[in-house]
C-alpha cells in the first residue's frame, strides 16, 4: 500500500502541533517537512528546531526534505534532531556522494529529490546509494503548485530502472498531489505522497477519509 506523507509546508504553522498530531491519529505514515534557506529556493521555512520539536510530539517518520545549498555543513545538525529521512538535491553541492555517505553513516536513511529541470541520466550514478527518490512535480520552493503531469515518465522510469537493477530505494512524488493523480502516481510505480495543500487545507475532522482515498 502507498504511503502518505503530509507536508507540513501547507499547515497552519500557529497550530503546528496539534496539525502533526492530528495526521499521526488519521493515518499517515510519514511527514514530511520542507526545509527551504532562501539560496537553492527563493524561500524560507523551517531548520532543525522544528525537525527536534516535532521528533518530541510525533513517532512518525520524519522525512526530511532540504531544498538548500549549500547541504554538507547542516547535515549533522539534521541528524541530531531526529530526522528518519534526509533527501537533498544533488545539483546543489558538488559532491553528491560524500553527502549521502554523511547521512548513511548516521544510520539514517538517504535520499535524493529530482528538480523537474534536471534529467534522470545527470543522476544516475547516485540510485545504488540512496533508500529514496522525490520526483518533484512542481517547481521547488513553494505550496499549491499545480502537478506537472510531463514529470510522470520520471517516476516510471525509476520504476524500471529500480527493477532492472534490484535497488531498493522509494519513489516519492511532492508537488500537487490530490486524488486525480495520486492513482497516475501509484500505476507508474510511485510508493509514496507527499501531500500538501489538498490535505492540510481541509478540516482536520477529514484527514482520515482524505488519506486514505489517496491510498
Amino acid at each position: 500500500m502507498i504511503k502518505i506523507s503530509p507536508s507540513i509546508l501547507s499547515a497552519d504553522i500557529l497550530k503546528l502541533e496539534e496539525e502533526v498530531r492530528s495526521l499521526d491519529l488519521n493515518g499517515a505514515d510519514y511527514i514530511h517537512i520542507d526545509i527551504m534557506d532562501g539560496h537553492y529556493v527563493p524561500n524560507i521555512t523551517f531548520g532543525p528546531n522544528i525537525v527536534k520539536s516535532l521528533r518530541k510530539v510525533t513517532s512518525k517518520i520524519l522525512d526530511v526534505h532540504l531544498m538548500i545549498k549549500p547541504v554538507k555543513q547542516y547535515i549533522n545538525e539534521f541528524v541530531e534532531a531526529g530526522s528518519d529521512i534526509i533527501t537533498f538535491h544533488p545539483e546543489a553541492d558538488d559532491n553528491p556522494e560524500e553527502i549521502i555517505k554523511m547521512i548513511s553513516d548516521a544510520e539514517i536513511k538517504a535520499g535524493i529529490a529530482i528538480h523537474p529541470d534536471v534529467n534522470i541520466a545527470d543522476i544516475d550514478h547516485l540510485f545504488s546509494k540512496v533508500q529514496q527518490i522525490i520526483v518533484m512535480t512542481v517547481t521547488p520552493g513553494f505550496g499549491g503548485q499545480k502537478f506537472m503531469h510531463e514529470q510522470v515518465q520520471k517516476i516510471k522510469d525509476l520504476d524500471e530502472i529500480r527493477k532492472n537493477n534490484n535497488y531498493n530505494y522509494e519513489i516519492a512524488v511532492d508537488g500537487g498531489v490530490n486524488n486525480e493523480n495520486a492513482k497516475i502516481c501509484k500505476d507508474n510505480g510511485a510508493d509514496v505522497l507527499a501531500v500538501g495543500s489538498y490535505l492540510l487545507s481541509q478540516n482536520q475532522n477529514n484527514y482520515n477519509e482524505i488519506i486514505n482515498s489517496l491510498r
